[in-house]
Parts: C-alpha cells; sequence; structure tokens
C-alpha cells in the first residue's frame, strides 16, 4: 500500500447568517494516497470548494483533523501552514488568477520565489517542454489562449513537486475542447510524476478520471 500524503478525518464546517447557522461539511473524511487521483462531485452549494479550501489549508476546520504528509496541521503556527502550504500544495483554480505584467514562466516561477529558490528556472523550462508549452515562455498572458493559460497555470502549481495538487472545477471556465485538453493534462501529470490530485467538478465526465469518485452529500463524502 502507497503512502497517504493528505488524511482529512471527521471534518466539521458551518457557517452562521445572523440567528440561522448553515452546517457545510459533516463529518467529512477523505484519506489520499501517493499517486491517487481524487474526485469529488456535488451540486452548487454542495461545499465542494470549502472542502478544497479546508484540505488545502486555505480556510480551517470548526473541529476535525487535517494530516499533510503525517504533519497535523493543529500543531502549527500561520507562519508554518504557509509554508508547507507553498511547498506541499498545489492549487489550480477556475480563474487561473496569472499575474498579467509577467511572462508565462514568470508566472510560473513565482511559488518558487516564495520559497526563496531561484534555481527551478531549468526545470520550468523543461515542464513547458513536457506539457507543450514551450513556444510560450516568454508570452504574456494576454497572447495566450484560454487553454494556454490552464496550462501555464497548471504548471506553476506542480512547480514545487507538491504531494498534493487541488483543483477546484478546473473545467468551469473552459469549452468542451480545452476541458479534455485539461483533463488530459492532469492525467498525464498524474502518470509522469505520481502526481496526487483532488479534483472537484459537477462534469460526471471530468469525474470520471477519477482512481476514486466521491459524491458530497449533506456535507459528507459517499463512494
Amino acid at each position: 500500500m502507497g503512502k497517504i500524503v493528505l488524511n482529512a478525518i471527521d471534518i466539521y464546517k458551518s457557517y452562521t447568517n445572523g440567528a440561522n447557522r448553515l452546517n457545510v461539511l459533516d463529518k467529512f473524511s477523505l484519506p489520499v494516497m501517493e499517486g491517487e487521483i481524487i474526485t469529488i462531485m456535488g451540486q452548487s452549494g454542495s461545499g465542494k470548494s470549502t472542502a478544497l479550501n479546508i484540505l488545502g489549508t486555505l480556510d480551517k476546520p470548526d473541529s476535525g483533523v487535517l494530516e499533510i504528509n503525517g504533519v497535523n496541521i493543529d500543531n502549527l503556527n500561520d507562519n508554518d501552514i504557509s509554508s508547507l502550504r507553498n511547498k506541499d500544495l498545489g492549487f489550480i483554480f477556475q480563474f487561473h488568477h496569472l499575474l498579467p505584467e509577467l511572462t508565462a514562466l514568470e508566472n510560473v516561477m513565482v511559488p518558487t520565489w516564495i520559497k526563496g529558490d531561484y534555481n527551478y528556472e531549468t526545470k520550468a523550462i523543461e515542464l513547458f517542454q513536457t506539457l507543450g508549452l514551450i513556444d510560450r515562455v516568454h508570452h504574456l498572458p494576454s497572447q495566450l489562449s484560454g487553454g494556454e493559460r490552464s496550462r501555464v497555470a497548471t504548471i506553476r502549481a506542480i512547480i514545487n513537486k507538491p504531494c498534493v495538487l487541488f483543483a477546484d472545477e478546473p473545467t468551469g471556465n473552459l469549452d468542451k475542447k480545452n476541458s479534455l485538453k485539461l483533463i488530459d493534462l492532469l492525467g498525464q501529470i498524474n502518470r509522469d510524476f505520481s502526481q496526487s490530485i483532488v479534483l472537484t467538478t459537477h462534469d460526471p465526465d471530468v469525474a470520471s478520471i477519477g482512481d476514486k469518485q466521491y459524491k458530497l452529500e449533506n456535507g459528507s463524502l459517499i463512494l
């Protein structure tokens, strides 16, 4: 059996709206193995983004345990969590959040600069080559197609060799052709780099790439 790179145990999350309390996640548990693709389907408003934000340490649960590479997040301060997030976690969002004034290569390099490591340029160019973007290295985001921007964002997400890559509705802003290309790309990254991926979607075709395919209902995961 492979290594567990992320383990969420009995996560609970609620929000208050005046006198009302909305339970979003309730006994949400998810182990993620090294090299595994996990897909989570759910209707809009089911809590998929909340779950991914908590798994990715962007938000905190009300209760429960989150371990990343065996480290209990509760034992870390905010600076340690930020460092772990940059080093061990990668994110692909529906909107790419590429910095418009930076080239594709510079955008990809940002996470390594934050880490204080300026020696990743060769690795970055190798990824551009592997993922078919070598002729777009010095282009600005405005000079790239939507599909190309999504691939640049994907390279940025994996440049630090994260133990888990999170993708929140990654095809939600793409047409069918580019959606298929991105899903093929994620499959390639999983195969080539044994990359663990946790992906949320409302699209059954996208969910079908998962080694394990969950549905999020009433705050809990169902296989």
